[in-house]
């Protein structure tokens, strides 16, 4: 019997994957960004790990690994404490790949000092790439290069860790760090009675000879799989950063019992963990009591990170929305040509090109802070306003590129919905959104002569642009109240964005004029869309965004 055929199983009208594309050449606003900040050089280098990452495996591997999420192993079959994580091979391949391409450890030299050059801008434009496909596998990554600048406080330790960190290996065999061909690290900071507030923690730190035995717990330990962990605890001289091993210096399994992996919303290929420490080995890193102005070296680095990974997915994000929208016929007309489409994809190519623009120009500070008294200032000042705007816009971004696809955006097949559970995270960790402005605040406080001096530049490179002179004079008075907390956040956003016309000023002076007319000029509409461009300027902001 001849099985009938039913015209409505014909799929067309539908948009192809978003798959085997160079995810460096295809984006024109990343590659002027990184040429913009010295990385021309590494063109090459990043469009072969572009087309790597975007390819149909790659992104095969980001969905299974989310799919599968970890597991956590308390005992073995007879009973031993083994408190193993226990993830799909897809995870490992996606960390095996971040690893090979030196997403980990780049930025560092042999000896652990900074690589100098555009070694930050070069990562940085890797790690915009990868959280485009996987973002989960990114925070062991993110936290084992941030260590380094913890470490440095203990020349010791960091001798003896750097030749493991510093290879591009990697290894998830769970055995003592020095054995193996690579490793990774964490922290642990959170505890229940206070998140933000460390000093509220009560995990407490007892010498034992020349080390330390620490008792206590932490409820948000991340990526738990890691080979050590850079954990606070209460010493005699206060709050105190410590090194501590998954396997004490016998090669003995080290006192670390995880209680459960955390249930996210989002981040769902990696695993997050609450702890306690049962007299578990651990080695000082820095001075009693300085414990936190020694692990801020490291979120420093990790802030920096939560930034390029929300811009990576808004960008991906709009890559897909665009991808459908070209494909996508309504009313006769493709989806992409449709003029209230174009006018939401026009907006939302723009803030994607100011956002990597602004992300990669904080990444020029940082490889030239430890030499430019001006660049260290600006890193110290904008961090934290440039991980508020950034990452706080990220849900709000994705939700309308879900929209764009409609129905298809939502449901799980597809990557938008698992970019957008994963959107929020990173303006929780690592800080808060009112965090974030406490800490500008706090820089503000801290550096009297340095702060105005970079307020001062950006009026000089946004000079000429719409509304960039009222912006600076309002943020000037916001911080200068005396109640400035009150209106932090305000502030702290026009900073954002006035730092982001000014970094895309040097990128491409005509989105720099339409991002300041959009975002810094008169009153800004809540959403995307609600902005006048001209027909020329809409066509020129997609095809930069999507060739």
């Amino acid at each position: 019997m001849t099985q009938a055929s039913f015209a409505t199983h014909d799929v067309f009208n539908q948009s192809p994957p978003f798959e085997d594309v160079d995810l460096y050449t295809s984006d024109a606003p990343l590659v002027a960004a990184v040429a913009a900040n010295g990385g021309a050089a590494a063109t090459a280098e990043l469009s072969d790990f572009g087309k790597h990452w975007g390819s149909a495996a790659m992104a095969e591997r980001g969905r299974i690994a989310n799919e599968n999420t970890p597991k956590l192993r308390t005992f073995d079959a007879k009973g031993n404490r083994r408190d193993e994580v226990e993830f799909h091979p897809a995870y490992h391949e996606l960390m095996a790949h971040s690893a090979h391409a030196g997403v980990h450890n780049s930025t560092w030299t042999a000896d652990g000092k900074p690589a100098g050059g555009a070694a930050e801008v070069v990562r940085a434009a890797k790690f915009y790439i990868a959280s485009q496909v996987e973002t989960g596998h990114l925070c062991p990554i993110t936290m084992t290069r941030a260590s380094v600048a913890a470490l440095a406080s203990q020349p010791d330790i960091l001798a003896k860790t750097m030749p493991v960190i510093g290879t591009r290996a990697y290894d998830p065999s769970f055995a003592p760090w020095w054995t193996k061909r690579g490793m990774t690290l964490g922290m642990g900071m959170t505890e229940k009675q206070g998140g933000t507030d460390v000093r509220a923690n009560m995990t407490r730190a007892a010498r034992d000879g020349d080390a330390y035995r620490i008792i206590g717990h932490k409820w948000f330990m991340s990526a738990p799989m890691c080979d050590a962990f850079l954990v606070l605890a209460q010493a005699e001289q206060g709050l105190s950063c410590f090194f501590m091993p998954r396997f004490a210096p016998d090669g003995s399994v080290n006192a670390i019992h995880f209680q459960r992996l955390k249930d996210k919303l989002g981040n769902r290929s990696n695993a997050s963990s609450e702890v306690e420490f049962h007299g578990a080995y651990a080695e000082l890193i820095g001075e009693e009591g300085k414990g936190i102005r020694t692990i801020i070296q490291m979120v420093q680095l990790t802030r920096q990170d939560c930034a390029i990974a929300s811009a990576g997915l808004m960008r991906s994000g709009l890559a897909h929305a665009l991808n459908h929208a070209r494909h996508r016929s309504v009313f006769q007309k493709h989806l992409a040509d449709q003029p209230l489409m174009q006018a939401v994809l026009a907006d939302m190519a723009l803030h994607v090109e100011a956002s990597i623009a602004l992300v990669m120009r904080l990444c020029r500070a940082f490889d030239r802070a430890p030499t430019d008294a001006a660049e260290s200032a600006y890193m110290r000042l904008l961090t934290p306003a440039i991980k508020y705007w950034v990452c706080k816009s990220a849900p709000g971004f994705l939700y309308e590129a879900m929209e764009c696809l409609g129905g298809n955006g939502y449901v799980e097949e597809g990557i938008l919905a698992r970019h957008y559970r994963e959107s929020p995270v990173n303006a929780i960790w690592e800080g808060s959104g009112n965090v974030m402005c406490l800490d500008v605040l706090r820089a503000l406080g801290r550096e009297a002569d340095a702060a105005p001096a970079v307020l001062h530049a950006l009026a000089e490179e946004t000079k000429g642009l719409p509304g960039a002179a009222e912006a600076v004079a309002s943020i000037g008075k916001a911080f200068r109240r005396p109640d400035s907390e009150r209106v932090a956040r305000l502030a702290v956003e026009k900073l954002a964005l006035l730092a982001a016309a000014a970094a895309l000023n040097q990128v491409s002076p005509k989105s720099a004029e339409l991002f300041a007319a959009s975002r810094l000029a008169g009153d800004r509409a809540g959403m995307y869309g609600a902005v006048e461009f001209s027909s020329d300027d809409t066509r020129a902001l997609l095809a930069r965004a999507l060739p």
